[in-house]
């Protein structure tokens, strides 16, 4: 019975350290997409956005436009036009993080 009862425990213990270690992992990740993210704002976005992405940013609109934009560009009303980031090497994924991080910004 007693060994019944220390199994239990051990297993217990382990699945709690799995699952504290996938968390761990998971907000570590978490971090540095929007480390990633910020820094690819910085570089690439901010010179026309703006610090806080004031400036020609409408967070109203659909993720999916948003990141389309992104990806693909935008002509403008008036100059400067919105570059197309795909064509210079800017994943999906990318472009998703950066529309998540840019409406961070706006709050």
């Amino acid at each position: 019975m007693k060994t019944a009862t220390v199994l239990k425990g051990f297993a217990l213990i382990i699945v709690g350290i799995i699952l504290a270690a996938t968390l761990f992992l998971a907000s570590a990740h978490a971090r540095t997409v929007d480390d990633e993210a910020a820094a690819l704002y910085k570089a690439k976005c901010a010179a026309c956005h703006g610090a806080t992405a004031e400036k020609k940013f409408d967070a109203t609109k659909p993720d999916a436009e948003l990141v389309e934009t992104i990806l693909k560009g935008r002509k403008a009303e008036k100059p400067p036009n919105m570059p197309s980031y795909g064509d210079k090497g800017i994943t999906e994924d990318q472009a998703k993080a950066l529309e998540s991080y840019m409406k961070t910004l706006k709050k």
